[in-house]
């Protein structure tokens, strides 16, 4: 029987109020893998990486990390695992080197090896020429760097990662994958995190899991999930898509199309022939009075699942993203 590195059966966190961020997730990670969460803001993301990370306590169900209850047997699983928030997590008015030393200390790694291992994980993320450095020098990617080394410093079995890459460039958010992932392929470690990128999630996740309201609503691999969608996306800017989503009915219960998604204006209609289907979609919008504003086909994305099972784009976290720059921005300068 296969031990997984993250296992949950019906976890549920409620906070005070009444408010219920976890509403019975199930929940299972394959060690070794990469693994997504992707999710509104609010959905519950980092709720379960808390109660998963030890730092909160679930109101009721049970969570697993390697086998290791996360309330009975805390202190167990703090040994195997490392954790990166979102909120900055090093001093900015020291070195490179004396942050991964306050955390060499704090990880209780013996006085003889700390040198060694600090140069080790600064040459592994790319940060060795600039170890003495203050880390108010850094780019925002440095300093993402930095964190996961930090979090590296103890080779950890499972790597969670809250937002990993927020806020950086693609150019930085690459660097950071490009570190995560030798280190995951040398040590066969496993990575648990979440992003609101959803090209991210695309890229470097063996498999992805969509939570919205505190509930898991899909999980599959990245190619499984737009598989099953079927076919491809005839996407559409619209005038009153609400009459638009009436005319298409009679289309969806003949089959010429199999699902229609709104989303303010747009809307997305899943159809396994777009070159056929486009003129009775039209024909069917013209004949409700809808102004068609723009059309365009694609293949099946992330993005087009997400939307379909959380019931919004992600890209609603702009907001966020630049919340946590100006945030990260403020730190540094002190």
């Amino acid at each position: 029987m296969m031990e997984y590195a993250v296992s949950t059966s019906g976890l549920t966190k409620v906070y005070e109020g009444g408010v219920k961020a976890l509403d019975g997730v199930d929940l299972k990670v394959e060690p070794g893998k990469v693994f997504a969460l992707l999710g509104p803001n609010g959905a519950g993301k980092t709720t379960l990486m808390r109660i998963l990370t030890t730092q909160i306590k679930p109101t009721s169900g049970e969570a697993y990390v390697f086998g290791l209850n996360v309330v009975r047997e805390g202190a167990k699983v703090r040994q195997l695992i490392s954790y990166v928030p979102q909120e900055m997590s090093v001093w900015t008015d020291i070195s490179g080197y004396e942050n991964l030393l306050i955390y060499a200390k704090i990880y209780g790694i013996p006085p003889s090896k700390r040198d060694r291992l600090i140069w080790d994980v600064l040459e592994d993320t790319g940060l060795k020429e600039f170890g003495n450095n203050l880390v108010r020098t850094y780019s925002g990617g440095m300093i993402r760097r930095l964190e996961c080394a930090c979090a590296l410093l103890i080779k950890p079995k499972i790597l969670f990662l809250d937002e990993p890459t927020i806020g950086l460039d693609p150019s930085a958010r690459k660097a950071v994958w490009e570190r995560l992932t030798v280190f995951r392929k040398e040590y066969d470690a496993t990575i648990l995190f979440n992003t609101h990128y959803m090209d991210e999630a695309d890229l470097y996740a063996d498999e992805i899991a969509i939570i919205n309201r505190g509930r898991i609503v899909t999980s599959g691999t990245p190619n499984s999930l737009k598989h099953s969608l079927g076919g491809e996306i005839v996407s559409l800017e619209v005038e009153n898509p609400a009459y638009g989503s009436k005319a298409l009915e009679m289309l969806e219960e003949t089959g010429v199309i199999s699902d229609v998604i709104v989303s303010g204006d747009e809307m997305n209609i899943v159809t396994q022939d777009a070159e056929s289907s486009l003129p009775k979609i039209m024909e069917a919008l013209r004949a409700s009075k809808v102004l068609v504003k723009r059309v365009s086909i694609t293949k099946p994305t992330l993005d087009d699942v997400f939307l379909k099972y959380a019931g919004v784009r992600l890209e609603t976290a702009a907001g966020r993203i630049s919340e946590v720059r100006q945030v990260r921005r403020m730190i540094r300068r002190g």
